[in-house]
C-alpha cells in the first residue's frame, strides 16, 4: 500500500480528531514546522455558523507548526474528502516541513490544505481552540506556540454549530471507506 505524508495544523493535529472522528489510521506521527505559511483562524465554514476554522496561507517570513503524519493514499483521500477539498472548501497544497529538532533528519514533502475562503470577521469556537491545543501539547509542539494558540481571540460555540456538529459527524461516519 501506498504511503504519503499529511501536514495538519488544525483540529486533526489531535489523535481522537483524526482517528476517531474522521476514522482515519497513521503510521507515524511526528512534530514539525513549515516555513513559508502563516497560520490564520478566520476560515468560514461551508455552511454559515458563524465560527471560523484553522488555514494556513502563503507568508515568507513565518512559519506554521503542526503534526506530520504518514497516511495510506487512501486515508490522505478520505481526509481530503471530509474536508471539502472536492468541493471548493480547502485546497489540496503541497509544503516542505522540518522536524522541529534538526537532529531528526530531512525535510520531508507533505501535501496539506489551504484556502483563499477568508472572514476577518470570524472567530473560532472556544471548543475548536481547544481541539488544536490539545492536539499541540499531545505532539509536543513548543510551548510558546502553545502560549499563541491560547491567545487567539475565541467565542463560545453557538448552539447551531453544536447542532450542525451532529449531522457532520453523522455524514463523515458515513463517508469512511469500507474495508
Amino acid at each position: 500500500m501506498s504511503h504519503v505524508w499529511y501536514f495538519a495544523y488544525g483540529s486533526n493535529m489531535q489523535t481522537a480528531t483524526l482517528r476517531g472522528r474522521r476514522g482515519v489510521a497513521f503510521r507515524a506521527a511526528r512534530p514539525a514546522r513549515v516555513p513559508g505559511w502563516r497560520l490564520v483562524l478566520d476560515k468560514p465554514p461551508l455552511i454559515s455558523l458563524a465560527h471560523a476554522f484553522a488555514n494556513i496561507v502563503p507568508d515568507p517570513a513565518a512559519e506554521v507548526l503542526g503534526v506530520l503524519y504518514e497516511l495510506s493514499a487512501a486515508d490522505l483521500d478520505h481526509v481530503e474528502l471530509t474536508e471539502g477539498v472536492r468541493i471548493g472548501n480547502y485546497a489540496a497544497v503541497e509544503v516542505l516541513t522540518w522536524p522541529l529538532d534538526a537532529a531528526d533528519g530531512e525535510p520531508t514533502l507533505a501535501r496539506s490544505l489551504s484556502s483563499t475562503r477568508r472572514d476577518a470577521s470570524l472567530r473560532p469556537s472556544t471548543r475548536y481552540m481547544q481541539l488544536l491545543i490539545e492536539g499541540a501539547r499531545e505532539h509536543g509542539l513548543p510551548a510558546a506556540w502553545l502560549e499563541r494558540l491560547q491567545a487567539i481571540p475565541a467565542e463560545p460555540e453557538h448552539a447551531a454549530a453544536r447542532a450542525a456538529r451532529g449531522m457532520i459527524d453523522a455524514a463523515l461516519r458515513l463517508a469512511r471507506p469500507r474495508p
